[in-house]
């Protein structure tokens, strides 16, 4: 049988932890003997948004696939104004339709700017689990930069960082609003960020994929109207219109950079020609001002938002643990180190075998672990997905009965997402057992000292 070989450079690479982590749970889900299982297991780990694609969208790609040639590289220029006037609309960023370039989702884009663009990548973390991967793959100078203090990148840190290294152009990923946090950036924090990123020449690809699920979206300041010079932004249809699976993403880039984006075009048009047609055509629905549009982000939003408060409030009720209070996203990460002595003693040593405890029965429960967010292996924090629910019918119930009190939004999340108050409890359970597991064996431990003291 011929063997084949393979380049080192793809041998390197492993299979992104969302994927891995599916692939995991499916064996497992099938192989679990306890039928009061059946359900599967408690979803916390995938960032898909749980809505159906707007009907908008949905009724435009039927009307357009027959539209079966090639589109031009950067995007049919219906679609590319469309994107324009929605980032006029939603986000006050005034842009010409000629620096908007279209591909294939937003994660293809990243990897075609850090393809492009020479020099040392500045990742903070916690960060997205695709980041890391595609940096590795096109074998780019990185730096990490930890913003566990508070959460988000801080001028001083970001300064001191920058001195440190020598290559001559610099990029800072910057990821607002932030997976796995849910957090945002205020307009002055952007600004402070700004200004060391001029004063050292440093270009910024800010990820405002999530930018529509900010729940006060009069709170989403982009970077790329702080720092039109040195940002390119990207944005898509899969998280705002729960559309990942239409791969379809964007790129602005920066003022002035006709020559560049001639040069990107090369790249684009040999890597995938472009985007498929008929998806095009039916974004442009989805960026359309209307007010069925409007409506639908409106009401996505505040599900998110009552999803998240639920979810932040009963894990911080739980002893030892602390998260981030989600202002956006469908994530929050919650911090379990304090278990840490609790975890050792009983063999789980890192964030991997902490998720992998998490899944074995009775739990199921299922998370992002730390290392699979640029942490330390060694660190217990998990990034939780508060998504496990039917995002139509929750719709349909949000529409005929909106929430208004606290306990209105407490029984909203009770009847449209009994897994995830239920995964919540389990959490809980896991927790309680660990300590009594370490108890127990802290009190078999001490009466085997004493049978055989002399």
């Amino acid at each position: 049988m011929k063997k084949f070989v393979i380049d080192q450079q793809v041998e390197d690479i492993e299979l992104p932890e969302n994927l891995k982590l599916n692939t995991f749970l499916q064996e497992f889900h099938s192989d679990c003997p306890h039928p009061e299982c059946s359900f599967g297991f408690y979803g916390f780990a995938f960032g898909q948004s749980p809505f159906p694609v707007p009907k908008p969208v949905q009724d435009s790609l039927i009307n357009n696939a027959s539209k079966g040639t090639y589109a031009g590289v950067p995007g049919i220029p219906e679609l590319r104004e469309a994107i324009s006037r929605y980032n006029k609309r939603h986000f006050g960023f005034d842009v010409d339709s000629r620096r908007i370039y279209v591909g294939p989702g937003t994660k293809e884009l990243i990897f075609n700017l850090l393809e492009i663009l020479h020099g040392t990548v500045i990742l903070p973390t916690p960060a997205w689990l695709g980041y890391l991967p595609q940096i590795r793959f096109l074998k780019k100078n990185y730096h990490m930069l930890n913003v566990r203090s508070n959460g988000k990148i801080t001028p001083n840190d970001l300064e001191h960082l920058i001195l440190r290294l020598q290559d001559r152009q610099k990029i800072l990923i910057l990821n607002n609003p932030n997976n796995p946090t849910g957090l945002v950036y205020s307009q002055l924090e952007l600004e402070e960020i700004t200004d060391v990123c001029r004063k050292h020449g440093i270009l910024v690809i800010s990820d405002e994929i999530y930018a529509q699920t900010t729940f006060d979206i009069n709170k989403f300041v982009s970077m790329g109207r702080i720092y039109p010079e040195g940002t390119f932004i990207t944005n898509g249809l899969s998280k705002s219109h729960a559309a990942g699976g239409y791969r379809l993403g964007y790129v602005i880039f920066p003022q002035h950079t006709y020559e560049l984006r001639q040069q990107f075009k090369k790249i684009l048009a040999t890597e995938y020609t472009a985007t498929s047609t008929p998806i095009q055509f039916a974004a442009i629905a989805g960026f359309h001002e209307s007010r069925e549009m409007d409506e639908y982000f409106e009401i996505t939003r505040k599900i998110h938002q009552i999803m998240g408060e639920y979810t932040f409030q009963t894990l911080n009720k739980m002893e030892g643990v602390k998260t981030t209070k989600p202002e956006a996203t469908f994530y929050l990460l919650a911090n379990f180190n304090t278990y840490s002595d609790y975890f050792l003693a009983n063999k789980i040593s890192n964030s991997q075998k902490f998720s992998e405890s998490l899944i074995q029965h009775p739990y199921h429960i299922a998370l992002v672990g730390g290392d699979s967010l640029v942490l330390e292996r060694t660190d217990f924090s998990a990034r939780i997905a508060f998504v496990d629910y039917d995002g139509q019918r929750a719709m349909k119930n949000y529409v005929n009965n909106p929430p208004k009190t606290s306990s209105d939004k407490i029984e909203f999340v009770k009847t449209n997402a009994p897994k995830i108050v239920d995964g919540l409890a389990m959490i809980q359970r896991y927790l309680n057992d660990l300590k009594t597991k370490t108890n127990s064996k802290t009190s078999q431990l001490s009466t085997d000292t004493e049978v055989t003291a002399p």
